[in-house]
């Protein structure tokens, strides 16, 4: 198939799937194939096993009463560290990539704070969006590729 038509393959790791560094390298050989075979994949990562809720520990030890923006920021960089040891992985593998937050992806969503959710974006968007890298490691939805290194 040619690689202008080649469907952009989306690949989510759970925290278990993500929860040491070698459970990482395992996920990266397996976004890796993929790239071998053609595809740009764009890969969702949660925090590592047990981080999200340790960091929404910190956060209800704050307060009864905390601003959600605030809560979101603490609890979020959990996925924003599994993104970034993905990408490093992944680099190291010679495959290029980069992680990034989720403001620094084109994705609209609905407004609903907690519960929000996606609203259909154009292929095309993605493609020029994360290009020309072929893989993307994201946190949670996040996701962006960088140039070959």
């Amino acid at each position: 198939m040619d690689k202008a038509k080649m469907p952009i393959l989306v690949m989510k790791f759970g925290g278990t799937s993500v929860a040491t560094p070698d459970r990482i390298r395992r996920a990266a050989k397996r976004v890796g194939r993929e790239v071998a075979n053609g595809y740009d994949v764009i890969v969702i990562v949660s925090a590592m096993a047990g981080e999200t809720n340790k960091l929404v520990g910190f956060v209800e030890e704050t307060g009864a009463f905390f601003d959600a923006r605030e809560y979101d920021a603490v609890v979020s960089s959990g996925e924003n560290v599994t993104a970034g040891l993905m990408a490093l992985t992944l680099q190291e593998m010679d495959v290029p990539a980069r992680s990034w937050q989720g403001w620094q992806v084109p994705l609209r969503t609905t407004s609903a704070h907690a519960s929000a959710g996606s609203l259909r974006s154009a292929p095309q968007n993605a493609r020029t969006s994360f290009a020309p890298a072929p893989a993307t490691p994201a946190s949670s939805a996040q996701a962006r590729p960088s140039p070959a290194r």
